[in-house]
């Protein structure tokens, strides 16, 4: 049984590997991708936010990842929840369980 969730754990980290979310800040001068597993993937720079203070730069940055991190964090619930309810029994459901 242990192999068994360790192989579904596996399956889940594959899973929520491939799925990607963007989060953006400063009306689109910071672009930040993550996947569902909370891995940033990509952060992309408007070339005018370089040229300007660091300060506006740092914190647009910490606004795009905040935001990609909880959309990911989310996504990764779902997904959690939707694998591990399809392992239930049919009409099993067990409120509060998954999220």
């Amino acid at each position: 049984m242990l192999d068994k969730l360790e192989e579904m754990q596996k399956n889940i980290k594959i899973q929520l590997d491939g799925i990607t979310v963007d989060a953006e800040a400063g009306e689109g001068k910071i672009k930040v991708q993550a996947n569902a597993n909370r891995k940033i993937l990509n952060i992309v720079v408007a070339p005018e936010l370089l040229q300007g203070e660091a300060d506006e730069l740092e914190d647009l940055l910490l606004v795009a990842i905040n935001r990609v991190l909880d959309i990911a964090e989310t996504k990764a619930a779902a997904e959690t929840q939707s694998i591990m309810s399809s392992l239930l029994p049919p009409g099993m459901n067990i409120p509060g369980m998954f999220g």
